[in-house]
């Protein structure tokens, strides 16, 4: 007991001391902000913010527009394939977004990039045709091919990528969007922040300037089957609509059950209130 008492101030004593240097150094560090500012970057005064996005699954109530899904995947199959890999979805995930089982196979079959599989006579690694059951295969061998092939940069894999962006479809919307020439008021405030060869600037990206040439070069590029106009704009929002569902394929299905669940308790509620009344009613407050 005697030693625990013992112990007692000189652990008030080492708090106390701690807490005086904590106290000191954040006054120092408020002390350095104030006399010495952050000097302001490219980066900071001239990446903006994603513009708004409206999209169909959206909100609460939101559901998927199937038919903005389809132009999405052609979107990503015609022009982001090349680069971009899918590796979270397989091809049969696709009739959840209103292709039929055929059109499924065919769209396996007719992928441009086979899956490596060994062959079944050698044993030596060779490619297939893909299956429904396969994953989207991915377009470059490894990351030292994408490298090469990329300015020596490693496309992302979009199967997550409105999860793990902030602002999700708003920030790939507004990237894709985004792309023009370097300002020349930043030019003359930043001289040094000059966009450097072989990358592009886009104020939508942290930091200014990004390997990806713009992959959404003009009006047309992809020929919508159902008669939308395809506006960069246009393919840029269906891409990212796409996306979102590649991302959370079953968020209908929590929605739904969301609803469900606030249903529920309402009538529990409800049911609960009755219940108190007809137990009590005959007991004063």
């Amino acid at each position: 007991m005697l030693s625990f008492l013992g112990v007692r101030p000189f652990a008030f004593l080492a708090g106390l001391a701690f807490a005086m240097m904590a106290l000191i150094g954040g006054i120092s560090t408020v002390v350095g902000m104030v006399q010495e500012p952050e000097k302001p970057t490219a980066e900071h005064e001239f990446h903006k913010h994603p513009k708004e996005l409206e999209l169909a699954s959206n909100g609460i109530t939101g559901k998927f527009d199937r038919r903005q899904l389809q132009r999405g995947f052609q979107v990503y199959k015609e022009v982001c394939s090349a680069c971009h890999s899918l590796k979270l979805v397989a091809f049969r995930d696709l009739q959840q977004i209103g292709y039929s089982e055929a059109e499924v196979k065919a769209i396996a079959t007719q992928w441009a990039i086979e899956t490596p599989a060994p062959n079944p006579e050698t044993g030596e690694m060779a490619t297939r045709k893909n299956l429904p059951s396969d994953h989207f295969p991915a377009p470059f061998a490894n990351d030292i091919a994408a490298r090469a092939a990329n300015n020596n940069a490693v496309p992302p894999d979009l199967s997550l990528m409105t999860k793990a962006r902030h602002d999700g479809a708003a920030y790939v919307h507004s990237l894709l969007t985004g792309f023009q020439e370097q300002p020349a008021e930043l030019l003359k405030k930043f001289p040094e922040a000059k966009t450097p060869e072989g990358l592009h600037y886009n104020p939508y990206f942290a930091t200014l300037n990004l390997a990806m040439a713009p992959p959404l070069t003009g009006d047309g590029q992809v020929g919508y089957t159902d008669g939308t106009k395809a506006t960069v704009d246009q393919m840029a929002k269906d891409v990212s609509a796409f996306l979102v569902w590649t991302a959370e394929p079953k968020l209908e299905a929590r929605h739904s059950a969301g609803w469900a669940a606030v249903i529920f308790l309402l009538i529990f509620c409800v049911l609960t209130w009755g219940a108190y009344q007809s137990v009590w009613r005959d007991v004063k407050h």
